[in-house]
């Protein structure tokens, strides 16, 4: 197989979109193009990997649950929003993965129990309706340095000249408190640094990517965007396994008055 690109998506606020909103469009069109990339890929994926800003452990902790359930981990949403389904099979990476992190000297551990949480599911059930696609996750590592992820993307690139479609799975601005409820009226900071996270990824060399991205605190805006970084940090795993390839806008767009956009990494 060809190497599948990587994907770092913004996955919307809870299950958005599959209640109401106001305005009601708020995120019909990241909606559209979150059920529309995968299938646009030059050829399907064997499975997918998914790295969501929902799971954080102490050590890059691997799924293993045979079975794995919806984890609905969020709060205060309609009812209906926690009827939602997607059987997704589990995606046997365990030994490839375990033999890629141990090579490059990472720790992984596993649990067997857990189930997709919703930076999983909601862009799963938007990007593969059927559930008919072998899904993985592994965790974000508890601390959230930039560099330990950028290594874990590192380690795990040979997967995606293997069949295996990388997707991040978080948001490009998550400040909760500064999202406009009922409007779309533009957030000066998240367009600031937005415009930093575009540059960052899509103009600069890979290396310089790196280094950016692993300072990335010291971006224009940076802590207004990320009071708190986990839904960041799967975009530096999704650089990290694309050593030495360019990136792209994959989707760019407004909700709730920030501008929210989606990279692809060849």
């Amino acid at each position: 197989m060809s190497k599948i690109p990587a994907y770092y998506i913004p996955h919307g606020g809870g299950p958005c979109f599959f209640m109401d909103w106001n305005p009601p469009d708020t995120w019909d069109t990241l909606g559209a193009w979150l059920g529309s990339y995968a299938a646009a890929l030059p050829e399907k994926p064997r499975a997918v990997l998914f790295f969501s800003a929902h799971w954080e452990e102490p050590e890059f902790t691997l799924l293993t649950t045979p079975k794995p359930d919806l984890y609905y981990d969020y709060y205060d949403f309609p009812p209906h929003t926690y009827d939602l389904h997607w059987p997704a099979p589990a995606a046997d990476l365990r030994e490839r993965v375990r033999q890629l992190t141990a090579g490059a000297g990472l720790n992984l551990a596993e649990d067997s129990v857990r189930d997709f949480d919703h930076g999983v599911f909601v862009p799963g059930l938007l990007a593969f309706p059927q559930a008919d696609m072998p899904v993985a996750q592994i965790s974000l590592k508890r601390g959230l340095d930039p560099r330990e992820h950028l290594a874990l993307g590192r380690a795990l690139a040979p997967l995606r000249e293997e069949g295996v479609l990388f997707v991040g799975s978080g948001m490009s601005f998550h400040n909760m408190r500064a999202f406009r409820y009922g409007s779309n009226e533009p957030i000066p900071g998240a367009d600031v640094f937005d415009a930093w996270l575009t540059e960052t990824v899509c103009h600069s060399s890979p290396a310089e990517r790196e280094e950016r991205l692993a300072h990335w605190a010291q971006a224009p805006e940076a802590r207004f965007a990320h009071p708190r970084e986990e839904h960041l940090i799967p975009l530096m795993i999704i650089a990290g396994s694309a050593p030495g390839a360019s990136g792209s806008l994959a989707w760019h767009g407004r909700a709730m008055g920030a501008l929210l956009s989606a990279y692809e990494l060849g």
